[in-house]
């Protein structure tokens, strides 16, 4: 059974919620909607939200009830007025299409609205495309598409234009952070896989990740051995580097991270309540930012920036990383 719950969706998508509750408030529930967002952003809750409001008997502060006759038929998928579609395979065929459109234009059992939502609708091949685009041209009052997606543009732009879109936003990092500590990541740990996604699932895994985790763990040795020579920085890339280079993916992450060190010096400098990527490492920032002037930062962000850039020439990425850390050691003040 389908999971309807929608505990914390307000929060998460506190905009999208809003328009929708004006849109079933007013009576203003129109013919199409599309519902954009990057994955993990909510979408299948939102429109959960939308739908149970729309069915809802008893909503109460205009937010579904989820115990009435209508909201219980739905957790169960058992709502006559009520159709899901998702694709076969690669892609939603025609043949779904038609099914659907045969579906929603038979004479309601139920009174009321019907709602069909169609998960994924960028994978909507050519010809279910072209049945689907007919169809919402000649809508009926009381039917609502909904379409989920995380492409929008991928969306064929007729469609679009027919649609009222709903966007997304990313999920702000404090309930990421917090969905994360829940599940037993560490607050340091959170913080930082924060900073890389904003989808829970893949932070879980990227926290959990061994090479993940060498690297956030490389990085900050590496700073803190560039405040002390630059030999000693040298002897750290040898050392701990070796498997974060091999490939361009790990050493762009690598740098990502070094470059999140450099950001948190900026801001504790410029608030030591700021909030951090390494929020371990808050003492040692501040330490550094008594002694680097903003002059020498900027121009240690540029540094890390350009050799992220370099990475996309044929260059040796170790022999990349030791001149780096030579051109940091010019903004680098010891402490």
């Amino acid at each position: 059974m389908e999971d309807w719950s929608i505990e914390g969706i307000e929060k998460v998508q506190p905009v999208a919620i809003k328009q929708i509750q004006s849109i079933v408030l007013k009576k203003r529930v129109g013919h199409a909607y599309v519902i954009d967002g990057a994955k993990g952003t909510g979408k299948t809750k939102v429109m959960q939200f939308f739908v149970q409001l729309i069915f809802c008997e008893n909503p109460t502060k205009n937010v579904p009830c989820e115990t009435c006759r209508s909201c219980k038929r739905l957790k169960s998928t058992n709502h006559l007025n009520f159709t899901e579609i998702e694709p076969d395979g690669q892609f939603i065929k025609r043949g779904q299409i038609d099914e659907l459109i045969q579906e929603m234009s038979k004479t309601a059992i139920e009174t009321g609205r019907k709602i069909y939502v169609i998960h994924h609708a960028d994978q909507l091949n050519a010809s279910a495309a072209n049945a689907l685009l007919k169809f919402l041209e000649e809508p009926q009052s009381e039917i609502t598409a909904i379409l989920l997606t995380d492409k929008v543009h991928a969306l064929i732009p007729t469609i679009r234009s027919r649609c009222l879109l709903l966007s997304l936003a990313a999920m702000p990092h404090s309930i990421l952070k917090q969905k994360l500590i829940e599940g037993g990541i560490t607050d340091s740990m959170a913080s930082t896989v924060c900073k890389m996604t904003n989808q829970v699932e893949e932070a879980k895994l990227l926290a959990k990740d061994e090479l993940f985790g060498l690297a956030r763990k490389s990085v900050l040795k590496l700073v803190e051995a560039s405040g002390k020579s630059i030999q000693d920085a040298l002897m750290c890339i040898q050392a701990d580097f070796g498997p974060l280079l091999k490939e361009k993916e790990q050493a762009e992450q690598a740098l990502d991270l070094l470059l999140f060190a450099y950001r948190d010096i900026v801001a504790i400098k410029a608030s030591p309540i700021a909030v951090c990527t390494y929020p371990d490492m808050i003492h040692y920032w501040k330490q550094v930012a008594l002694h680097t002037t903003y002059e020498q930062l900027s121009k240690q962000l540029e540094m890390i920036l350009h050799a992220k850039q370099n990475l996309h020439k044929n260059m040796n990425r170790t022999l990349m990383m030791e001149q780096l850390m030579l051109n940091l050691q010019e903004g680098f003040t010891f402490v």
